[in-house]
């Protein structure tokens, strides 16, 4: 079931192997269809009908519409809320002791990381340098992808009770091994794939560099109903949401993208969900299309977030861990989340909001909600929602091994869930 929908996630996910790459190929995207970026530390002037976004950190960006009519002060604010960051290892500052004759470099663990996928899997490194050159301090988004390292399981003649239960220490036994002992390391690499003319090993100053399955995202199954891809959470609903943006517009309504880093570590960062990037975007939308500070209240009162982070699918070799009334299925539609611990927004006036939308589009929808014995995750919908006091659900497609290095998802889900979108945007 190939469709062009799943063609453009897998090539989306497969250039986006870190927060700031995913970011730069999200604006391009939106350029591309019209939009202007907007800077932070510079004063705003929003047209009616016209596409706006405006980034933070490199890392966290948000994407608008403004409404076609000319009178927009009574408009709202229709959003859909995902995260750009997914958990994996992350490149520690100072690299670690060699050995042997091993070169190692140490890694901190990034969010909730399935540890055992990462064994024996060829990895790349990309993301961040930060460098000084002339005075002046500068960024660059690089990718070591034509170089593989791993991290070795250890063979079972050396651990025969192995398969009774693996046990992995974060600190110890996840150390990647990136060559050998030589005159080549891993800061000249860095070094080189920085490729700034005249750039010195010195002038480097900082990374934000995380490891990557070096792996192509593919389909799978005997139909292809699968995908098969790192990062699907949470890419898979960044991707959809921006591509419904570009795809749908209202003419009374802002329609909107927000798309933050951390989420997979608390979302308390400056790019954040936590973070005020939301509310000061909202507010100075409001004042640049004529709106008071009371008009910005009732814009917020009157708005609708959907918060998409993946879902959880039934688990065919467990299913007693699913709740026997709410087992999403793969290629059934978007699924929404409940939880009466709040870990999820939903209540039932945006259950019913966003049913109308499946209805509308002619899309089935799916209901979650998790066993009283397991505890579930969360996602940015009740951060954002407690800040902004809008009305606000959780949906998500759902998907296998979450938070694996490899993940498997519907090729039909994600179409569906931009559809859905799509009427929300038209609203």
């Amino acid at each position: 079931m190939k469709n062009k929908e799943a063609d453009s996630l897998l090539k989306f996910i497969d250039a986006s192997p870190t927060p700031y790459h995913a970011v730069q190929n999200i604006a391009k995207e939106l350029r591309d269809a019209g939009a202007e970026e907007l800077k932070e530390n510079e004063s705003w002037n929003c047209e009616a009908g016209k596409s706006y976004y405006v980034i933070r950190n490199d890392s966290s960006i948000i994407g608008f519409k403004i409404p076609s009519q000319e009178n927009a002060k009574a408009s709202a604010f229709n959003i859909v809320a995902a995260h750009t960051d997914s958990p994996c290892l992350k490149l520690k500052p100072m690299k670690k002791d060699k050995v042997g004759n091993y070169q190692q470099w140490g890694v901190e663990i990034y969010g909730g990381v399935l540890l055992n996928s990462w064994l024996d899997r060829d990895l790349c490194l990309s993301g961040r340098v930060s460098y000084v050159q002339n005075g002046e301090l500068n960024h660059k988004l690089i990718s070591i992808d034509d170089k593989f390292f791993r991290v070795p399981q250890l063979a079972i003649h050396l651990d025969r009770e192995v398969n009774k239960g693996l046990k992995l220490n974060a600190e110890t036994h996840m150390v990647p091994v990136i060559g050998l002992e030589s005159k080549n390391e891993l800061d000249s690499e860095i070094l080189k794939k920085t490729a700034v003319k005249g750039l010195k090993q010195e002038d480097i100053k900082s990374v934000d560099l995380f490891f990557h399955d070096a792996l192509e995202s593919t389909y799978g199954g005997l139909n292809d109903e699968f995908i098969y891809a790192p990062r699907i959470d949470n890419l898979a609903m960044s991707h959809a949401a921006y591509r419904a943006l570009n795809n749908f517009s209202s003419k009374s309504k802002v329609s909107m993208v927000a798309l933050f880093d951390h989420e997979e570590v608390g979302s308390e960062s400056a790019q954040g969900a936590c973070s005020n990037f939301l509310s000061s975007t909202l507010e100075r939308i409001a004042l640049c299309i004529g709106n008071e500070r009371e008009d910005y209240l009732k814009m917020l009162s009157e708005s609708f977030l959907i918060s998409a982070d993946m879902a959880h699918a039934l688990h065919p070799n467990y299913m007693e861990r699913h709740d026997g009334e709410h087992r999403p299925l793969i290629n059934q539609g978007p699924v929404i989340k409940t939880n009466a611990r709040q870990r999820y927004a939903t209540d039932s006036r945006t259950f019913a909001r966003f049913a109308m939308f499946c209805d509308q589009a002619k899309v089935k929808y799916q209901v979650f909600a998790g066993r009283n014995d397991i505890p579930c995750g969360s996602t940015v919908g009740p951060l954002v929602s407690s800040r902004l006091g809008m009305d606000t659900l959780d949906v998500g497609n759902p998907q296998l091994s979450m938070h694996s290095i490899r993940e498997m998802a519907g090729s039909e889900d994600h179409k569906q869930m931009i559809k859905v979108f799509g009427e929300m945007f038209k609203e």
